[in-house]
């Protein structure tokens, strides 16, 4: 009996130290583990594991609350917000509203250089009227009110006394609340995140995560077939082409429609392009499936306007445009252009993207069908922003935009973005468009602002300031092993913590 006690014993304390390991890759190392200061993907990965904001998207794409418990606007632009009362940092160190007003301050201080300053420039004040409530004042009726806090948290009793955040050693070892925490972190290499026994919304069922440092995509897709990764992004070629019937029994794939997309943008100040005659022309000549169809073997989908599918700002009223080449000849000769005046104009990418080279190749081609001749200049990524995109010195652009679930027309779309330093890059200029996007900044009404959202979709699609072209999936491998995985519109991470690994 002692010896099958003992027996049971080590058994039990083998299967413990059998800890549960999530193993995910990076492409890039972060640069500060730092939530207002994570500005390339890797740090904002890596942090969105460590830190929580006072709201969050739910698996829908609509706002709830993550560390706030309530929230009520007592009046338009004054915000009550309770913060939850079982919040710890993983110090042990209890959360409060004293961390939310500091970690505002720290946003908007001038020595604090961050991607997120202009998202609090409504904010008019903020002052925490006991521990867990806040009231927090806007200048005007605010549409963005909610969504500004979904920024992770810092912790006031740790960098209240730090005299430069920019370069502070917490943002290479941070402290969070979040439901991981970091157990190492060293510059170009892997790093390792364990479970957050006291997260508030739980302890995630997975001991811990290990992010493989590796640059090169065709590494992560090795390690992917060898089972070395459990989560990977797979590109369509290598779906269509370079899985194995091995890969596929012990990987589900999933595909989603990307939050971004690719156009060719149309210089409005040059005078071929000023006449909508010539874009519809262009519009119509081209056929935008068979670049799905060619470019991602069918894994995306056509694009036809400024905002994402099934986000509460798209207009299913726009369809897509067919292609039609005697109507897109008839409107070129009606523009002035025929085969003795040919409309020939330039446009330019960059070299360190295949798919945007290859998109510029076929639509030449589609394009040589009804008489118009493109060129093609492609540049390097940093020459071709200095030399062509910043100081507007082109015909035309292929470029590409991805897009928060919470879209804002303004940088895109507002004649005042049109100036040098914006990024309304064909210098689209629409009054009736201007007032519409003032009129959404000011609500708080998500129903009014779809309303005035899917008016500006309908409005620059028909406008054509873009050729809107298409929409990429994004491609998933999830490891059969991986338990009560949830793929929604946001994904699948938002359920990440009641996932499990079945071994």
């Amino acid at each position: 009996m002692k010896f099958l006690i003992t027996s049971l014993i080590f058994c039990t304390l083998f299967v413990n130290m059998q800890a549960s390991t999530l193993n995910l890759s990076m492409s890039s190392s972060p640069s500060r583990l730092n939530p207002i200061l994570a500005n390339d993907s890797a740090s904002g990965e890596i942090s969105d594991w460590l830190f929580n904001g006072l709201f969050k998207y739910d698996k829908d794409g609509n706002i709830t609350t993550e560390i706030a418990s309530s929230y009520t606007f007592e009046t338009p632009t004054k915000l009550i917000v309770k913060l939850k009362d079982n919040v710890l940092w993983h110090d042990k160190e209890k959360l409060s509203s004293k961390d939310v007003v500091f970690t505002y301050e720290q946003i908007i201080s001038p020595t604090v250089f961050n991607s997120i300053k202009s998202n609090f420039s409504e904010v008019a004040s903020i002052k925490a009227l006991d521990d867990l409530t806040l009231e927090i004042i806007y200048k005007k009726p605010y549409f963005k009110a909610l969504e500004i806090w979904m920024v992770g948290l810092l912790p006031y009793h740790i960098l209240k006394d730090e005299k430069n955040l920019m370069t502070s050693s917490f943002n290479k070892n941070p402290i969070g609340t979040g439901s991981y925490k970091l157990k190492e972190f060293k510059t170009g290499q892997d790093i390792e995140l364990i479970a957050n026994d006291d997260f508030f919304e739980g302890r995630p069922k997975i001991d811990r995560i290990l992010y493989k440092f590796l640059p090169d995509p065709n590494t992560s897709f090795l390690y992917l077939k060898q089972n070395k990764l459990d989560i990977g992004s797979l590109t369509p070629m290598q779906v269509s082409r370079q899985l194995d019937s091995s890969f596929k029994n012990n990987f589900e794939i999933l595909n989603k429609p990307s939050f971004g997309f690719t156009y060719l943008g149309f210089n409005l100040e040059n005078p071929k392009f000023k006449d909508i005659k010539v874009r519809q022309a262009l519009s119509l000549a081209i056929n935008r499936q068979e670049l799905v169809d060619i470019l991602f073997f069918g894994y995306g989908e056509v694009c036809n306007g400024p905002f994402m599918p099934n986000s509460f700002a798209y207009n299913d009223d726009v369809k897509p445009i067919k292609q039609d080449l005697l109507k897109a000849k008839a409107l070129l000769k009606e523009a002035g252009y025929d085969e003795k005046n040919p409309l020939v104009f330039e446009v330019v990418t960059n070299t360190e993207n295949d798919i945007r080279v290859n998109t510029a190749q076929i639509l030449q081609y589609q394009l040589s069908k009804i008489g118009v001749q493109m060129k093609i200049r492609v540049m390097e990524w940093q020459a071709f922003l200095n030399t062509v995109v910043h100081p507007r010195k082109f015909e035309t652009v292929l470029l590409g935009w991805s897009l928060a679930l919470m879209p804002d027309a303004y940088p895109l779309w507002h004649s005042k973005s049109a100036k040098l330093g914006g990024f309304n890059l064909v210098n689209y200029k629409n009054e009736k468009v201007d007032e519409l996007i003032e009129k959404g900044s000011g609500t708080i009404n998500k129903d009014e602002l779809g309303a005035i959202y899917k008016e500006i979709f309908k409005i620059v699609a028909n406008d054509l300031p873009y050729l809107f072209l298409y929409i990429p999936d994004g491609i998933t491998a999830i490891n059969k092993k991986i338990e009560n995985i949830d793929p929604k519109f946001i994904g699948i991470m938002h359920n990440q913590k009641d996932w499990e690994i079945k071994e």
